[in-house]
């Protein structure tokens, strides 16, 4: 236990750049998701075949693939950026599929008569979203967004396998390389990790039951 206690801080630090990655993911993921949410349920036929298409393409390549191709392919085309943000900006390309399909589906749960009513009102798509059908999809979206969230920062691990080695999983890798106690520095990360995503449950757990007060 003494590795650990001697190196508290580079767990520290590790676990907040693995927090700050997977915050930045999880907001930019989020508003592209929610973009691509509206092209998937919008009456114009390009952008629901561009949403359809984008969703299918990217959820069937694996994130590390598409990690690898951000890292080293975009400096080969002369777009140079830090390794934080190329990895963010993969991830959030990846994950907004996911996010997208977990919105399309809380719209879904919203009856159709509401939307049918917004209509007969003379409201447009964008004020039937924002007035009637998002608030009242938002309840159903809080778990699987959890969930997402959790799936996100778990995986925010691939970034050190691309050179983001300041994260939780690469400063453990670099304190193995030291000390040689694979057993004791990895499960010290994988309890932050399983701390935190606990920690995500509780939270969403708590932001649902306060929803159904307010309804």
């Amino acid at each position: 236990m003494g590795v650990i206690a001697s190196n508290l801080g580079v767990f520290g630090n590790g676990f907040l750049v693995s927090l700050e990655i997977s915050g930045c993911t999880f907001a930019l993921a989020g508003l592209l998701g929610l973009l691509l949410a509206v092209f998937r349920i919008s009456p114009v036929v390009p952008l629901r075949l561009f949403g359809r298409l984008y969703v299918s393409a990217v959820r069937g390549v694996p994130l590390l693939v598409l990690l690898t191709l951000f890292v080293f392919g975009l400096p080969e085309v002369g777009l140079v950026y830090s390794l934080f943000w190329t990895a963010v900006t993969a991830m959030s390309l990846y994950w907004a599929a996911f996010f997208c399909e977990a919105i399309r589906s809380g719209v879904r749960t919203v009856p159709r008569g509401q939307i049918e009513a917004g209509r007969a009102l003379g409201l447009t798509f964008g004020q039937i979203l924002r007035l009637i059908v998002l608030p009242q999809a938002v309840r159903s979206m809080i778990q699987p967004l959890a969930s997402l969230l959790i799936a996100l920062t778990l995986n925010s691990s691939l970034a050190a396998a691309v050179g983001v080695t300041q994260e939780l999983t690469g400063q453990t890798a670099l304190l193995d390389q030291r000390y040689a106690q694979p057993l004791l520095v990895f499960g010290a990360a994988a309890a932050c990790y399983v701390a935190f995503t606990l920690a995500i449950g509780r939270l969403a757990a708590v932001l649902e039951r306060r929803l159904v007060v307010l309804r």
